[in-house]
């Protein structure tokens, strides 16, 4: 644990800091902001996050704490780098759950999220025809949870956003190959067709698709690194 004695009274005042560094960082992290392998020290998070040391400090603990980042020295942390093994348990999860959401939200659904998530798939495409991937992986979390949250069962989506903890940094090996194929493009589209026509079965079916399609992406990408 990462820890500085002089700076633990401030974390016992200012208790929302670091709850909100948490966050922050969190959703960082499940949003692909970060890559596997990639360093973090207390002081890159509070310069990133504009807080103090205290609470980035808190946050990298918690994280740590559930694995969501591991320690590569008494002061830096980095994030993991799934094997196959990890990445199917992921998978496998996340299709179950994911596709639980998506046919609940169903029922939820209306035409005000339909302009919803075609506004958010324009920014994915914008994004992809720009290869700016961080932004298309900001926008994809976005679309993906706004369906999920549509389910009425926040401890549910609690499950899944633990998932993306784990998987999110290694999107960034699903590109260029499906920005180029447009591979969650058409998924996303279905998705959309899906709400728009009532579909749960069909919504969760376009759901568990895309993950997937996106899981043997992300294998072939696990077998070149380890193949090396």
């Amino acid at each position: 644990m990462i820890n500085d004695e002089t700076d633990g009274m401030k974390s016992a005042a200012n208790p929302r800091l670091g709850e909100a560094a948490y966050d922050a960082l969190k959703d960082r992290i499940s949003r692909g902001v970060y890559r596997p392998g990639d360093k973090l020290t207390v002081r890159s998070v509070a310069e990133t996050l504009g807080v103090s040391s205290t609470p980035a400090r808190d946050a990298i603990n918690r994280l740590t704490a559930e694995n969501a980042l591991v320690y590569a020295g008494p002061k830096t942390v980095i994030i993991p780098v799934l094997s196959e093994s990890d990445l199917r348990e992921v998978t496998v999860v996340r299709i179950a759950l994911e596709g639980l959401a998506a046919e609940e939200a169903a029922k939820n659904c209306g035409a005000s999220d339909v302009e919803r998530l075609k506004s958010l798939q324009i920014q994915i495409n914008e994004g992809l025809g720009r290869r700016d991937y961080a932004s298309v992986l900001w926008h994809n979390k976005e679309f993906h949870f706004h369906v999920y949250g549509r389910s009425g069962l926040p401890r549910l989506v609690g499950l899944i956003e633990a998932q993306w903890l784990r998987v999110g940094p290694s999107f960034y090996g699903l590109y260029p190959e499906f920005a180029e194929e447009r591979y969650g493009v058409r998924n996303h589209e279905m998705v959309i067709d899906a709400i728009e026509e009532g579909d749960g079965r069909a919504l969760r079916a376009a759901f568990e698709s895309d993950i997937r399609i996106g899981y043997l992406r992300l294998r072939s990408a696990v077998r070149a690194r380890t193949s090396v």
